[in-house]
């Protein structure tokens, strides 16, 4: 069975012309051009519309003013430039901004900008929902409702764009200069609409984020580690968040079924990794759970000949959760024996916590929605009962 297949996720259909305009964003250069060739325009038309859509961030034709106008009419008849809904925006006091992004289907996931200095990164969610039950994590609390597609996860960059008014911002002014596919989801359980988008997100006439910017986190799915450096060449961050089959077993489900010895040996086996391209092992500080000068040790020795850097998380923590943040002391003396290993250690900075948009504390409202419909659903049907 392909390890894309092991759940049985919901697609929603890709819409036809008989239904309605053809939305053009989330298609590759090949189907773009295809689209184009239908109505019977040359394939530069189709470099031109991906130049105003990814480029410019345009969603109106009518601007298009390089294409004649009566063929910018044809195009407004059969396609559509479009975004996500936006059900609600929140900003921190530390200027992390969060959307809760409407689907077409009225689920929803979470998107997140944090502001730095040097830099703007986006976390850009892959499913609605999460494959995954990981102890620790809020989104892992959501069960798993369907794989975003293509155009959904593009959508998400480019909503952020509007945003932001980073359309037309010179490089190094950017906004949003690096991407992180660390929001709602697994995306190696979603990868052929991940690595469909990120080539859009690439690609250098668009909206041109280089690979080196670009950062995929996964919890271990072993048999999609290679395949995703090969076809992508992104940077990869790996959950470890322990170094016992035991522990992570625990925390990390999956474990059960990829071992730290099968994730360790596909992170020494990612194509292109060196000491300029090192793996981020990313590791949950949780009290008295994973904290210890000895998980520090045994950390170091497990992951010893790997071009790597150690991601520290202080636990953000979220309602109802079963864990505590480590203390500042416990921290620093891990990140001392890692440091003083030979390995990078940042401490990452919470940002976001006071509107739930730290890492670890994604959750979208679709399952509480679901939730009380079935509920009203059933007394309704119970009302029907009881006076038929």
């Amino acid at each position: 069975m392909s390890v894309l297949s092991h759940t049985n996720v919901f697609e929603p259909p890709t819409p036809l012309d008989a239904q309605g305009p053809r939305e053009l964003v989330g298609l590759s250069r090949h189907e773009l051009a295809e689209a184009v060739a239908a109505l019977g325009e040359p394939a530069f038309r189709a470099r031109q519309l991906w130049r105003w859509i990814y480029g410019r961030g345009v969603t109106d034709f009518a601007v298009m003013t390089d294409i004649a106008k009566a063929l910018r009419v044809r195009l407004a008849e059969h396609f559509t430039i479009g975004r996500p809904g936006v059900a609600r925006g929140q900003a921190s006091a530390d200027g992390t901004r969060k959307w809760l992004i409407r689907l077409t289907d009225r689920h929803e996931v979470e998107t997140v900008h944090i502001p730095e200095e040097d830099r703007g990164t986006l976390c850009v969610s892959s499913q609605v929902g999460c494959t995954l039950t990981c102890r620790f994590c809020h989104t892992g609390t959501q069960r798993l409702v369907r794989n975003l597609q293509a155009s959904e996860i593009v959508g998400q960059v480019m909503l952020a764009r509007d945003a932001l008014e980073d359309w037309h911002t010179p490089d190094g002014d950017r906004r949003i200069s690096n991407i992180v596919m660390m929001g709602m989801g697994e995306p190696l359980y979603n990868f052929d609409h991940v690595a469909k988008a990120l080539k859009i997100v690439m690609d250098g006439e668009g909206i041109s984020i280089s690979r080196r910017r670009i950062t995929l986190s996964t919890a271990g799915v072993v048999p999609m580690m290679h395949r995703c450096g090969e076809e992508l060449g992104v940077n990869l961050a790996v959950s470890l968040h322990a170094v016992t089959d035991a522990l992570r077993d625990e925390l990390v489900p999956l474990n059960r079924k990829y071992p730290i010895a099968e994730l360790i040996g596909a992170c020494r086996d990612y194509p292109g990794l060196n000491n300029a391209r090192r793996i981020t092992f990313e590791y949950v500080m949780l009290r008295d759970v994973n904290d210890s000068p000895a998980d520090a040790r045994a950390l170091v020795r497990l992951i010893r000949g790997i071009p790597a850097k150690i991601n520290l998380i202080p636990f953000n923590p979220w309602p109802g959760s079963a864990y505590e943040c480590s203390t500042a002391e416990a921290i620093d003396r891990f990140s001392k024996i890692v440091l003083d290993a030979g390995y990078a250690s940042p401490v990452r900075t919470p940002r976001g916590r006071d509107i739930l948009a730290a890492c670890g504390q994604l959750k979208s409202a679709s399952q509480r929605q679901g939730s009380a419909a079935a509920a009203a659903r059933r007394q309704a049907a119970a009302r029907q009962a009881a006076t038929g």
